[in-house]
């Protein structure tokens, strides 16, 4: 199966491979955004082995070379400056200029470049639409968790309203061209859908502030489904369209990708793939997965396991002197271990570790008798196989990640638990009957001292999903024996922000909902009864049987007697491209990437405002169940922990939270262009000139040395050549001179 990071690497290795200078050699200048993008598919090994002499950051001071450079940047006003500086007044910094912009570069700043004085140095222009971070194979993130911020938290006031809408506009749109970046990487023109939940009102910004503490009386919930008409500033409590987030992101999306379209005629390439299908939803669709405890291998250690952005943990390792030191580990897929048990449920993926342990002792000659049993007798093992180094961290790193798992699991009391949590979840006890004793077995678990308020916060805020709210009363009492804190109320409180309703009089009726969570009776694990709503939107979609009333099309559909949604605005003019006469030092970019065999058509999934690592897993499995291509995205990958910490300040706009602790930007509302947003989202200073300090006064020979300037070594008659690199003699010296080659 072709992997989405695979692809991503390969199209930036199809552009460092097409500047081919008439000296061989070529210098790299990156910024900070694209350099990070870069180095999360490609190690500078990798890089330096393409005839690339030099890495260079675009805001650090360089000396002018000899070389020709490719320039790989974020497209911003800053970026483009600088380009221009590099050959402007009398200096020449590179001897051409090969331009590579991460995504599409605007026309006003297109048209700067070719009226400026770098012009005549310019050899190529390629946009290549591949802004998004490739975390998995079939997983995408934009890395924007303060977005969850900007989507869900209310305004703060009236006033606060009109700004918090003009904010989140912008955000949408930035995520919107994210998305497209994807589906332009892939080949993709999907039909798209959108979530359109039918009985909660608009979220965040696109609805006037709900105060949660007391919580509003019933009489005026209508009140709050109420919405600004798109573009006006009165508020119509008449009927009027309703703006959702889904909504707005679905139709961003698709302007997005008809603009490529308009501007590139042969989008997308013919393929055998059939065309592909994208779903827009968004967090608050299914509220019981971030709180759930799941107990397969990924979503259960980055649930309970200080494991930094879902790749970097530290543990004790113990060196082959017997010591014990820390040690990073970064969990990829280039981890095969990783990759094969990931997705099993914690039993299985212990039972594989140790059979594949003992596998490896065996195929290597260094095991005598009956192998390891447990975990502890690999530990033994493992501190006896030096020779062994890097598959030995390998199995050293996930044996103390399972047996950190599996303290903790006993330690908090998660059997009991996770009971509770499934029959809140699935509604359903395990013998498939309708739970009768949940409270009695709930509040013993709220009321011990052993149970830590994290999973108390999440047992609260499953309970008042299954009961489609609680009376006020009832949900003091609920934080009264499990003795929450303020934010933590907070936390649970905050749900009415994300469609949630919290509370409920004697005479309200249970929220019809027309997408029922899935459980399975079969599974072999009674903890692991719940699956993510995106497992019945995916397997309804692939069956054709995904309710269209639900999830509208934007703007075609499969079939022709299929809906289609109204247009959120008139259809643009079909303004002529300024690019249609492009100097011949334009390239448009080439869709898709690598090419494989894998030709199965492609379903790609988006939730806006977080995905859990349950619903990454559920994108593998029912790749191979539905033999479709499905790759899941999201503006971050979320943990029960930190979902909860942003639910406490949700109110706050993100005031001290962990991403943006200042909280959301002050926004003063439409008066600058998305183009300034996109500056200010990726702008980097420039680093001052270097300051050499003062020489001392110097005798009649030295003065005689100094004035002859060292000629510069280029790299082409250096003893480091790309044979050397790749052979297996590289020498410490070369090594040391390499890594001296890179100015960050």
């Amino acid at each position: 199966m072709s992997s989405l990071i695979s692809t991503v690497r390969a199209k930036f290795l199809d552009a460092i491979r097409s500047v081919n200078p008439p000296g061989r050699w070529k210098i790299l200048v990156v910024d900070e955004h694209s350099q990070k993008l870069l180095g999360s598919v490609l190690k500078q090994f990798d890089i330096l082995q393409e005839n690339v002499t030099l890495i260079e950051s675009i805001t650090n001071y360089r000396d002018p070379q000899t070389f020709e450079a490719m320039y790989l940047l974020m497209p911003t006003t800053q970026n483009v400056e600088r380009i221009i500086n590099d050959f402007s007044n009398g200096k020449q910094q590179y001897a051409g200029a090969h331009l590579f912009f991460i995504d599409g570069l605007p026309e006003h700043l297109f048209e700067r470049l070719t009226s400026s004085p770098a012009e005549p140095h310019l050899r190529c222009l390629q946009d290549l639409y591949i802004n998004f971070w490739a975390i998995e194979a079939q997983a995408f993130s934009l890395k924007q968790p303060g977005l969850f911020f900007s989507f869900f938290s209310p305004p703060r006031n009236e006033s606060a309203y009109k700004p918090a809408r003009a904010r989140l506009e912008e955000d949408v749109r930035f995520a919107a061209k994210c998305i497209a970046n994807l589906c332009i990487t892939l080949n993709e023109y999907p039909y798209i859908r959108y979530y359109m939940p039918p009985h909660h009102p608009p979220l965040g910004a696109l609805k006037p502030h709900v105060d949660t503490r007391p919580p509003p009386p019933p009489e005026a919930a209508g009140r709050w489904r109420t919405q600004l008409a798109r573009g006006s500033e009165a508020r119509a409590y008449e009927s009027v369209e309703t703006d959702f987030l889904t909504k707005l992101l679905a139709f961003s999306v698709q302007d997005a990708l008809d603009e490529y379209k308009r501007n590139n005629s042969d989008f997308p390439k013919k393929s055998e793939r059939g065309r592909a299908t994208l779903i827009i939803t968004d967090r608050s669709m299914d509220m019981m997965a971030p709180f759930i405890h799941e107990f397969t291998y990924q979503a259960m250690a980055n649930d309970l396991l200080p494991i930094e952005d879902g790749t970097k943990y530290t543990y004790k390792f113990q060196s082959s002197l017997g010591s014990f030191e820390n040690k990073t580990a970064t969990l990829t897929d280039e981890d095969t271990v990783w990759t094969d048990v990931r997705h099993m449920h914690m039993r299985e993926a212990i039972d594989k570790l140790m059979a594949d342990f003992n596998k490896f002792m065996q195929d290597n000659g260094v095991f005598q008798g009956e192998g390891a049993a447990s975990l502890t007798d690999m530990k033994d093992m493992l501190a006896n196989l030096p020779q062994y180094q890097e598959q030995r961290e390998k199995f050293s790193l996930h044996l103390n990640m399972a047996q950190e798992c599996m303290a903790i699991f006993e330690k908090d009391k998660l059997p009991a638990v996770a009971n509770v949590e499934q029959c809140c979840a699935t509604g359903l006890t395990a013998e498939g009957k309708s739970p009768k004793n949940l409270v009695e077995e709930m509040v013993p678990l709220l009321d011990s001292r052993e149970v830590i308020n994290l999973n108390k916060v999440r047992i609260v805020a499953l309970y008042i999903q299954y009961r489609d709210g609680v009376p006020d009363e009832d949900r003091r009492r609920l934080y009264q024996h499990a003795r929450l804190s303020l934010p933590e109320q907070d936390a649970v409180n905050a749900l009415v922000h994300m469609g949630v309703r919290i509370s409920r009089g004697a005479s309200d009726r249970d929220t019809k909902k027309k997408i029922k969570q899935k459980s399975s009776q079969d599974e072999e694990y009674e903890l692991s009864r719940f699956k993510p709503l995106v497992k019945t939107i995916v397997e309804d979609q692939a069956a054709n049987k995904l309710d269209p009333s639900m999830f509208p099309y934007v703007k075609d559909a499969p079939m022709a007697n299929a809906p289609a949604a109204a247009s959120l605005r008139s259809a643009p003019p079909q303004a002529t491209s300024l690019r249609s006469a492009k100097p011949s030092w334009h390239r448009a970019a080439k869709p898709g990437g690598a090419s494989g065999a894998d030709n199965r058509q492609r379903l790609l999934l988006f939730v806006a405002g977080g995905m859990t690592y349950s619903e990454m897993r559920e994108a593998y499995l029912l790749s191979n169940s539905l033999n479709k291509e499905i790759i899941i995205g999201s503006t971050h990958a979320v943990a029960p922990r930190q979902f909860v910490d942003d639910l406490k300040v949700l109110e706050l706009g993100g005031v001290g939270s962990k991403h943006i602790p200042n909280g959301l930007p002050e926004h003063k509302g439409g008066q600058r262009t998305f183009q300034e947003y996109y500056d200010e989202k990726y702008f980097s200073r420039d680093a001052p000139p270097p300051q050499r300090p003062a020489a001392p006064p110097a005798s009649k020979k030295e003065d005689r040395s100094r004035l002859t300037r060292p000629s510069q070594t280029s790299f082409a008659d250096s003893t480091i050549s790309v044979n050397s690199i790749s052979g297996s003699s590289v020498q410490k010296e070369e090594k040391k001179k390499k890594k001296g080659l890179f100015r960050f």
